[in-house]
């Protein structure tokens, strides 16, 4: 409702008390804009939010090639990193096996986890992304991006999946955030019957990572989706 409430309210400014201040013209106009983009973000993750649950019963059955995916990932977001002096690190086995997978959805589960830590880590920092085979999880490989920023208290680990769910509300909007990021995450890692883990230390910073099935016989009844801290 904020930007809706914005977009109003300015609107109707400009159509009354500010209709011949150009200047408030200027100003107003790039408000709007700014509330505009923030609101077609909204309507965009709620929309996808609500596709991924309506399939989220469907197990994906494609195989991905989380090399390539992550290489791509990555290089879409290295100009935003060095915006803020940072890099972008992916190290990934030789020849890892395919995981069981829809590429569009684990595309936007990356891009949200590397996407974040470039937004909330410290500047001038790198975020790693590495894949190695799952502790958790047998015949899965597990992603984890970790970056070095303030860290997040641990009483809200627990709630950081929930959806508008923000630590620093704030500084969330500021930074173009639309708090529904992370329940996507969420939901798309269920529906690959994945795992997804968060950690992080005061101060030092996070890490998230996703455990998904490789794409081998079997993969497709892997263990009940879950999320643990």
């Amino acid at each position: 409702r904020t930007p809706l409430a914005a977009l109003t309210g300015f609107i109707e400014t400009l159509r009354g008390p500010a209709r011949d201040d150009i200047a408030a013209h200027d100003r107003f106009l790039g408000i709007l804009a700014e509330q505009s983009a923030r609101m077609a973000r909204l309507v965009e993750d709620l929309l996808s939010l609500a596709k991924i649950e309506m399939n989220e019963h469907q197990t994906p059955t494609d195989r991905v090639d989380l090399d390539e995916l992550l290489g791509r990932v990555a290089s879409g977001l290295d100009q935003r990193a060095a915006a803020r002096g940072m890099t972008i690190a992916v190290t990934v086995p030789p020849n890892p096996p395919p995981v069981l997978g829809d590429t569009e959805e684990l595309t936007q589960v990356f891009q949200n986890l590397i996407d974040n830590a470039v937004k909330y880590a410290h500047a001038g920092t790198s975020i790693s992304v590495d894949v190695v085979a799952s502790a958790k999880r047998p015949s899965a490989l597990a992603v984890t991006v970790r970056d070095q920023g303030d860290g997040i208290p641990r009483d809200h680990l627990g709630r950081l999946t929930e959806r508008f769910y923000r630590v620093d509300t704030a500084r969330s909007r500021a930074l173009g955030g639309t708090g529904l990021g992370l329940a996507i995450v969420k939901h798309i890692v269920n529906r690959h019957r994945g795992l997804l883990e968060i950690e992080s230390d005061l101060g030092k910073g996070s890490a998230f990572t996703v455990h998904l099935p490789v794409g081998g016989p079997g993969a497709a009844t892997a263990s009940p989706p879950e999320t643990v801290e």
